[in-house]
């Protein structure tokens, strides 16, 4: 595990329902992630976190005398989720619950992408996860004080998962209030993110709790913006196009001018998916020359 010593801090943001915030804050986590502690007695861990021994103890400390942790959920296969789960379940003897490894679920399309060569960005995956029960969507869980069903949330990540409960949901990285999503290929796919969006948006939360920030009090809002952000980015990558054919960086360099230098290949990864989904829909088309970037064109 990586060397920390900052605690984490707790707290309650509803009854019967813990978080604790993990000391790995950066531009792609807000203050950190947020793990959560579901129920009394028998306790849930959603997001057990990034593989901090601060962390872990902050877990174990958050417990009342006479409670254990007898599940351990993960939302998707990112170290600042994941990373913790496996020392947390040698600690507790709780197995860890996800939709499967860090490859699965991954669409159809980005599985013939990988396959023709497109290269991972490398956003902090979690090569090694796997989990010790695979849930299948729908699949339902529960002890004495909670219950939780999985919704298989596609699009930032293969094996996604959002929680069901108590008419609320735990989003992962999939709906925040903070920030949008990172939608790296072949990991991320912009039709799966947007299909998935529709599906929470069916679900008909009251209340997300987040894998980062605060918890998102007007889903249904928040999911048709983050919705809407997407439809109009592609719409400005295809105006970009239709002055001249642009590679990524191009691109990039136009649609975020605004946004810090050191979240542009963030940015780029976000460009591919939209281009991947556009060319997809042979709305462009992409030529690429060998020691080139690749350029892509409408049609």
């Amino acid at each position: 595990m990586q060397a920390s010593t900052a605690p984490s801090a707790l707290s309650r943001p509803a009854e019967g329902l813990r978080c604790l915030l993990a000391s790995n804050p950066s531009p792609m986590t807000q203050k950190g992630t947020n793990t959560w502690l579901l129920g009394e007695g028998e306790v849930a861990v959603i997001d057990p976190g990034p593989a901090l021994p601060a962390h872990l103890a902050s877990i174990l400390a958050a417990l009342a005398p006479g409670e254990r942790i007898t599940h351990i959920f993960v939302t998707h296969a990112h170290l600042d989720h994941s990373g913790l789960a496996r020392p947390l379940a040698e600690a507790t003897g709780a197995p860890v619950l996800a939709f499967g490894d860090a490859q699965a679920g991954r669409s159809a399309r980005m599985q013939a992408l990988t396959a023709a060569g497109l290269v991972p960005g490398g956003e902090g995956i979690d090569a090694d996860f796997v989990p010790d029960i695979a849930l299948a969507d729908g699949a339902r869980v529960s002890a004495a004080s909670w219950a939780l069903e999985a919704l298989h949330t596609p699009g930032h990540f293969g094996n996604h998962l959002s929680f069901l409960w108590q008419g609320c949901a735990f989003s992962g990285d999939h709906v925040m209030g903070w920030a949008s999503t990172l939608i790296s290929p072949p990991d991320g796919d912009l039709a799966d993110y947007l299909a998935s969006l529709d599906r929470l948006a069916a679900a008909a939360p009251a209340r997300l709790f987040c894998g980062h920030g605060a918890p998102v009090d007007d889903p249904a809002a928040r999911i048709a913006e983050l919705a809407r952000h997407r439809r109009d980015r592609s719409t400005q990558i295809l105006a970009a196009l239709a002055e001249a054919p642009c590679d990524i960086a191009t691109l990039v360099s136009r649609l975020y001018a605004d946004t810090p230098a050191a979240l542009h290949p963030a940015a780029a990864r976000n460009v591919l998916a939209h281009l991947i989904d556009l060319e997809e829909n042979k709305l462009i088309s992409s030529r690429h020359n060998p020691g080139t970037p690749r350029r892509y064109t409408l049609r």
